[in-house]
């Protein structure tokens, strides 16, 4: 059986953005799209609602682009669990309550047993302190652990 990856926003927004002229951005679409072709195969992709959601916002072309995408990937529903343990990431240290899609983004990697949830947001999900508390609350709560990490670090 493939190991399971969350495909977080991030991913489907920069494999589906134009070519950015910002260095770092630009670098950034580069791993993504070169993981895409030659390591998504591997892997069993999933995305929740959120993700579906969060895909439909924007310029239209940029939706449409997303869209086709998230026709590659399996998505699954929210459900109570998944919510319930997004409520406990959102606390002093781990996801700020303004970040709470982020929140939900994690929990329902961990609930659906994902190994990695693939994203390039540094500011609420691959930041390393906040990562630190998160994984903590998911232990507590028994879910295995789930690696968040970026396309870079999963080629």
């Amino acid at each position: 059986m493939k190991p399971k990856v969350y495909v977080e926003t991030t991913i489907l927004s920069y494999l589906a953005a134009r070519s950015s002229r910002q260095p770092v951005t630009a670098g950034r679409q580069v791993i993504t799209r070169q993981w895409w072709e030659t390591e998504r195969k591997k892997y069993k992709l999933v995305v929740s609602e959120v993700v579906e959601a969060e895909c439909g916002r924007g310029d239209a072309e940029s939706v449409s682009r997303r869209r086709e995408l998230l026709g590659e990937v399996s998505l699954f529903p929210l459900n109570e669990r998944i919510l319930e343990l997004a409520r406990l990431l959102v606390v002093p240290g781990a996801i700020p309550e303004k970040a709470g899609p982020d929140a939900v983004h994690i929990a329902a990697a961990a609930v659906e047993e994902c190994e990695f949830v693939l994203t390039w947001n540094f500011r609420h999900i691959a930041n390393v302190r906040i990562r630190r508390e998160v994984e903590r609350i998911l232990s507590n709560h028994g879910y295995t652990k789930t690696t968040i990490c970026t396309p870079e670090e999963l080629i």
